[in-house]
């Protein structure tokens, strides 16, 4: 009975694959799906005739269509035979005796005895696998990160460590769709109905990227604040998504080699959110005094506050109060009002002009003079 069955199965499998079939993408696919297979469509609207086909082979005249944005990868017997990368329909040809279909001119009565033979020997299945699989050419979104505690970078601007807890999203290209397959997508996603998703959170792979991704976001920040070309700006950073993404795909690819060994690519970022720790916030506050108070705005400050100084002492003292504060900072000359000013050793006033002096002649560095800056101001 055995013998019989196996016989009647090679036959009824025989005549199910002779059929041209039409491939395409499974319906329901998610946004940010990655890899999947191309599903034949045995009906359409009540017409066709091949639902019985065997799942693991493609007859040959058979069409697949390759949609935009996608490429195709092509499998025989588990191993890669051919990528197509431009869009457009294709028609299989395979020399192995499986895919050979009468309605694509490979003959009748060779053909029928040939591959019942073969299967005869395999239990009535066909002895070798193909298949057909989309990968995703365009940037995959939602791609998440995050950090439960602070972590720590060199800043160079800031000229110390600082310390955030951040999150936010990136967007992930596959640029090298055969080392992605070769490398890092796990054997149980190359089968017919799986779909390699990055935001499926049971898929281990991505959560393998996810952990890669936090490990090295220190290291992107640094990247990122230590470039003078970004500004040695961290506050920047949130406004600059290709910019931040560069430095974490630098980081990634230092550590983790994601596109030398897995043909993936970090293209844009999102940062939801940076939450800097206590001695952060006051180093930034401190520099947000120091911009206020830079170049012309500086010098109106200055002057607004010494005005206002003037004008305080005298509500509170009234002439005394006026000629007291005149005396106290040599204000006052031979009985008339003269130009506010101090000791020269501790007039504010003078240290910056001299500073900008020394800045304009080169003498000291933009840093430096904003140092001075910053001292004299008592920042």
């Amino acid at each position: 009975m055995g013998l019989v069955q196996a016989v009647k199965g090679a036959v009824g499998g025989v005549l199910a694959d002779q059929w041209k079939d039409f491939y395409t993408v499974p319906a329901g696919l998610p946004s940010t799906a990655a890899l999947f297979a191309a599903v034949p469509q045995g009906t359409n609207a009540g017409r066709g005739s091949n639902t019985h086909g065997s799942s693991n082979i493609i007859s040959n005249g058979s069409k697949i269509v390759v949609p935009e944005g996608y490429g195709l990868l092509l499998f025989q017997d588990g191993a890669i035979t051919a990528f197509v990368a431009e869009p457009g329909g294709y028609e299989w040809r395979s020399d192995d005796l499986n895919s050979q279909s009468i309605f694509a001119g490979d003959g009748l009565v060779s053909t029928f005895i040939k591959q019942s033979w073969e299967r005869f020997k395999f239990g009535g299945q066909p002895g070798a696998q193909q298949a057909a699989f989309f990968v995703s050419l365009k940037e995959l979104p939602d791609n998440r990160f995050g950090t439960q505690s602070e972590i720590y970078w060199d800043d160079a601007f800031l000229n110390t460590q600082v310390g955030a807890v951040t999150r936010g999203s990136y967007t992930l290209k596959i640029v090298d769709p055969i080392l992605f397959v070769k490398n890092f997508v796990p054997a149980s996603y190359l089968r017919p109905g799986q779909v390699f998703d990055f935001t499926d959170m049971d898929n281990a792979a991505a959560t393998q990227l996810f952990n890669e991704v936090v490990g090295s976001l220190a290291p992107a920040f640094s990247l990122y604040s230590n470039d003078p070309a970004k500004g040695n700006r961290i506050t920047r950073l949130q406004q600059d998504s290709i910019g931040f993404a560069q430095s974490l795909s630098a980081a990634v690819e230092q550590a983790y080699q994601w596109q030398s060994d897995r043909g993936l690519a970090i293209v844009k970022t999102a940062i939801v959110s940076i939450e800097y720790d206590a001695n952060t916030r006051e180093l930034l506050k401190t520099v947000q005094r120091a911009d206020a108070l830079s170049g012309a705005r500086g010098n109106s400050n200055l002057q607004a506050s010494v005005a206002q100084g003037i004008q305080s002492a005298g509500e509170n003292g009234g002439a005394a109060g006026l000629v007291g504060v005149g005396m106290a900072s040599g204000m006052f000359g031979a009985g008339s009002l003269q130009q506010p000013a101090a000791p020269a050793a501790d007039d504010p006033v003078a240290k910056l002009k001299k500073a900008k002096e020394m800045l304009d002649l080169g003498l000291i560095t933009q840093s430096d003079y904003d140092a001075l800056k910053a001292k004299a101001l008592g920042l």
